[in-house]
């Protein structure tokens, strides 16, 4: 994520998987970048009231000069899985955490949208042991929770969205799937919904649907709201097509790969447009926009790679290429 403050920007990365991907390698380490500056700086490792510290599809944004982190699971040696309650708000400035009040539902791998530079939506996500289709709004000026209008669609997690101004579009994403006298199974889940906030009343969601750009669904991608004068819209990079679990093998015992294409809906038009991808990486919670850039943080690449690096996009380069070619649109 990357944080304005008022001695400058950050880049800030909080916990995750290390390059053994297994339950062990699972931490709560956070290192930040300043804008200018070429080496990352260790800080302090996020709380935890859970047993196991480190945690893993945790939600974090950047509002008002810091970072607001919430939920992620902890992953046991017997690989059983614990949606952790644990919300802060980070200083990045004093390395300091503030424990935020609990969600009323823990979640993990769940979306998050900011809002009217005070709230923060949670959108859907996994909760212990399933999905939940619920939009918890946090107020960062109260330090309280409220519902929001449900998901519409298959409750899921790893599912990816933007918001721009009052409308927030919500892509794909895993539902799970009961069966008939055996255990359930997870599906990818390719459905799109557009949520138009009541800016009188927050927790009042217009949902709708909106068609799928290439009705096959993709597991965690990065995703933000862009706007320029001639672009508005959210855009979508990377992900996978065959839903995994954490190690990158997927739910079907097959290696998971990332997706070669780029997703931009247009809000104005109601119409996607797709581009090739050229540096392909899954994994993602966020895409972070500064100054000329468009930026990944980490993920894995192909064959499953833990990453170590940023994934750069030129912004203007992109955001032209997206606008030269605005005629060529895909039906709603």
């Amino acid at each position: 994520m990357t944080v304005d403050t008022e001695s400058g920007s950050w880049f800030i990365t909080f916990m995750g998987l290390a390059e053994g991907k297994d339950w062990q390698d699972v931490h709560n380490k956070v290192w930040a970048l300043k804008s200018g500056d070429t080496r990352w700086q260790e800080k302090t490792p996020v709380p935890a009231t859970l047993p196991l510290k480190g945690r893993l599809a945790s939600i974090a944004v950047a509002l008002n000069g810091k970072a607001w982190l919430f939920g992620g699971y902890t992953v046991a040696e017997d690989h059983s899985e614990i949606s952790s309650p644990d919300n802060y708000s980070y200083d990045v400035l004093t390395d300091n955490y503030t424990k935020l009040k609990d969600m009323p539902v823990p979640v993990d791998d769940a979306v998050a949208v900011t809002y009217q530079n005070r709230y923060i939506y949670l959108i859907s996500g996994w909760h212990n042991d399933g999905n939940v289709n619920l939009v918890q709004i946090y107020d960062t000026k109260t330090d309280s929770w409220q519902q929001g209008s449900p998901y519409p669609g298959a409750p899921v997690f790893g599912h990816a969205g933007g918001i721009l101004d009052d409308q927030i579009l919500v892509c794909d994403g895993v539902k799970v799937v009961p069966q008939r006298a055996k255990r359930r199974t997870f599906a990818p889940e390719s459905a799109c919904y557009k949520g138009i906030i009541n800016p009188s009343h927050i927790n009042k969601i217009d949902w709708q649907i909106v068609a799928h750009p290439t009705g096959k669904s993709r597991y965690r991608m990065a995703a933000k709201g862009v706007k320029t004068p001639s672009l508005e819209g959210v855009l979508f990079i990377g992900g996978s097509d065959n839903p995994y679990n954490y190690n990158g093998v997927g739910y079907n015992g097959e290696p998971s790969e990332p997706d070669e294409m780029i997703w931009f809906y247009h809000f104005d038009e109601k119409r996607w447009q797709l581009l090739a991808n050229d540096d392909p990486t899954m994994d993602h919670r966020g895409l972070l926009e500064y100054e000329a850039g468009f930026y990944i943080i980490a993920g894995m690449g192909k064959n499953q790679q833990v990453l170590n690096r940023i994934t750069h996009f030129n912004k203007q380069q992109l955001l032209t290429t997206i606008s030269e070619n605005k005629n060529n649109l895909g039906q709603e």
